[in-house]
């Protein structure tokens, strides 16, 4: 069967139809999911070679699905799929990493990202430098010779900066250095790195794609073929794969997603737009109101936003604040999102920043909303401001 001309579609349409080939799934709708390790070669000359897969660690037909769904979606030359999100982030760097070689990474990373830079990448003698979110063109005056890549997430999942990626992309292509963003805040949908020169694009598949916390998945984009190379013998020398059964789900999963990411964006804004009215609220981190940082540069770039956001309460005791965490109906505690299920955490102990410190009036409260109705969410978020009162 020829693959469809997806192009001209819109994202709700091309989560639908990305990734279905008829004749490899024998007419079903859903491709088949083969559990293998061990693959039979035929022929002496098949056996070595890269031109043939010759053991399911590199993925089966599902695995190829999946690529061509996330492809279709987001762009790009080729993907690599790792077990989590984390080694969907870790890959790019190893790949691109040399001897004494340095990463500038953005302040608002990520933690585990910048727990393994400050860990695995210090003892292999690679250094990172962490610059300011908001740098902009100033990225060019820390590129050295020494940069081997710039590490970009926009926006940030604590803190909600919106880079200005077109602007640290050219800086860093006139030096001749690739560039590394985590997109998974976006899902790939709301923000279109290749479209900006971007040379990686990250999603933890984990969060909106799967969709329904059930399953562990990273995914790396890559804008050109050589790159899409160069990550993919990354993964295959340090032997990253990932099961059939995840992959079905991932890509499962993405056929709802364009659904899901609309309730969830929409819920999301009413909330903050609630939030930012309530006394105990001293500030609303949500990339669609002016105020937040980068404001303009989610709304030059994005299309949308996602339902993950952040609010500062005004100064506080802290046994307040774990009384009003600890009692909600609706919503619970966990480090995820982007699933069906609301999820609520205090971020201050995630907070790492050296660029630029982090000041605020109080704790920083991260909110990913789920498909609830918002009316109870809202309900729920009321009550805990209840018992921050010591009502």
């Amino acid at each position: 069967m020829t693959k469809k001309d997806l192009s001209g579609f819109r994202p709700e349409t091309k989560l639908a139809l990305a990734g279905r080939d008829h004749d490899r799934s024998e007419g079903a709708v859903n491709p088949a999911v083969h559990r293998a390790s061990t693959l039979i070669i035929p022929e002496v000359e098949g056996l070595y070679g890269d031109a043939k897969r010759t053991y399911a660690l590199d993925g089966m037909a599902i695995h190829e699905a999946l690529k061509e769904a996330l492809i279709a979606v987001e762009g790009g030359a080729g993907v690599t799929l790792s077990s989590s999100g984390l080694m969907a982030c870790v890959l790019p760097i190893l790949a691109f990493a040399r001897d004494k070689a340095e990463v500038l990474m953005v302040d608002s990373v990520y933690g585990p990202t910048r727990r393994f830079a400050g860990r695995m990448l210090k003892r292999l003698g690679i250094k990172t430098r962490y610059y300011d979110p908001m740098i902009g063109a100033g990225i060019g005056d820390l590129i050295t010779e020494k940069t081997c890549a710039v590490f970009m997430e926009s926006p940030g999942s604590l803190t909600f900066e919106v880079q200005d990626v077109p602007a640290i992309v050219a800086a860093a292509q006139a030096r001749e250095v690739p560039t590394i963003i985590d997109n998974t805040w976006s899902a790939g949908v709301y923000f279109k790195p290749f479209e900006h020169g971007v040379d990686v694009s990250i999603q933890a598949l984990t969060k909106y794609q799967a969709g329904h916390s059930d399953l562990l998945m990273g995914a790396t984009l890559s804008r050109t073929h050589e790159t899409a190379e160069k990550i993919r013998w990354a993964a295959k020398e340090m032997g990253v794969g990932t099961g059939p059964d995840d992959a079905y789900l991932a890509l499962r999963g993405m056929r709802t997603m364009a659904a899901r990411l609309a309730q969830q964006s929409a819920s999301a804004l009413r909330i903050a737009e609630w939030l930012k009215a309530r006394p105990e609220v001293a500030r609303v981190l949500h990339p669609a109101f002016a105020d937040c940082p980068g404001h303009a540069n989610w709304k030059r770039d994005f299309s949308g936003a996602s339902g993950l956001f952040a609010f500062v309460l005004r100064a506080v005791d802290e046994k307040a604040v774990t009384r009003m965490l600890e009692g909600y109906c609706v919503m619970a505690m966990g480090f995820s999102w982007g699933g069906f299920e609301s999820l609520i955490t205090p971020s201050d102990l995630s907070l790492q920043r050296t660029a630029v410190p982090w000041r605020a009036e109080g704790p920083l409260i991260r909110l990913s909303v789920g498909l609830e109705h918002p009316d109870d969410l809202i309900g729920d978020l009321e009550a805990g401001f209840g018992r921050l009162a010591g009502a």
